[in-house]
């Protein structure tokens, strides 16, 4: 029986006895996984007046608010399921994440050390802490939980990501390249794992390697604008100028008017000496120079 036919079933039956608080409890549940979270929400707001010490509704509640995009109402709830059941990291976890997505990261680390404390092998606790301190500029502390995430669960492709970016920016290159392998072992059409190693592989000069990488990048993901302008600086460099002509024209057409990708573009003529596409281009540049790296005086000093 599929899902809309088991929620039609259900439904009927409440038609038939509304007090069948099993049935109007599967059917919260079954709306809120088929994705009708307001549905979802009235039977489990009914369910909690009936019902105002079960830990389990005020779960889900949580789980509806989050969907709905109403953190504090999550966030109340996940805490009314935690004072029901003070012993369930499920409510503790998810508690955690709605304080990092209203960026409060000292609670949001509270809450999954409270996760560690009940079960002190949770792989994903380790893996949200690292990643809290991350987002907070930690990168030592965050390093330390990624660690620890990948000792208990060596398959956490985000896991071993991070640690690939703490280790690139602490100058480690072989471990930053071991973690973006790992990362592409696991997971072979990660784009961000090959744009790093490109990114290695440029800053070491190592351009042919750096430029591979960057063609299987933009096979991936054609709206990564940053593996644009690498690529068409190495096939600039390369003088492979139609080459590096194309590929802009190929970020502009997937990634939209961008200011660097046109001054990159106008460079690229500069060197042909194409005084027409140049200027042409250094104006779209300064036109939208929102997206530009260069600061405009500087663009237009060059020009004069």
């Amino acid at each position: 029986m599929s899902n809309i036919n088991k929620i039609e079933s259900l439904q009927q039956t409440l038609k038939e006895d509304s007090s069948n608080f099993q049935a109007r409890r599967q059917l919260a549940v079954l709306l809120l996984d088929s994705g009708f979270s307001e549905e979802a929400l009235q039977h489990f707001l009914y369910l909690s007046r009936i019902f105002p010490q079960d830990s389990g509704i005020f779960y889900n509640l949580g789980i509806v608010y989050e969907k709905l995009k109403d953190l504090d109402k999550a966030e109340a709830n996940y805490l009314k399921a935690i004072l029901h059941a003070p012993e369930e990291a499920d409510a503790y976890y998810n508690l955690g994440l709605v304080y990092m997505d209203k960026k409060n990261f000292d609670k949001a680390v509270e809450s999954f050390e409270k996760v560690l404390e009940i079960d002190s092998d949770d792989s994903n606790a380790y893996f949200s802490i690292g990643l809290s301190y991350f987002k907070q500029g930690k990168k030592d502390a965050a390093k330390y939980y990624f660690q620890r995430t990948v000792e208990l669960n060596d398959e956490d492709i985000y896991a071993h990501f991070y640690l690939g970016n703490i280790y690139k920016d602490d100058g480690d290159i072989e471990a930053a390249q071991a973690a973006f392998y790992k990362v592409l072992e696991l997971s072979p059409d990660y784009s961000w794992a090959y744009y790093n190693l490109a990114v290695i592989d440029y800053e070491s000069g190592n351009l042919e390697c750096a430029g591979e990488k960057l063609m299987r990048t933009l096979e991936l993901n054609p709206k990564d604008i940053e593996a644009y302008k690498i690529y068409a600086k190495i096939l600039a460099r390369g003088q492979m100028y139609d080459n590096a002509e194309a590929i802009l024209q190929q970020g502009v057409n997937y990634c939209g008017a961008n200011g660097d990708l046109y001054y990159i573009l106008a460079q690229v003529y500069k060197s042909q000496g194409k005084r027409t596409e140049y200027e042409k281009n250094m104006n779209l540049a300064l036109k939208n120079h929102s997206s530009l790296s260069i600061s405009p005086r500087l663009v237009k000093q060059e020009m004069s």
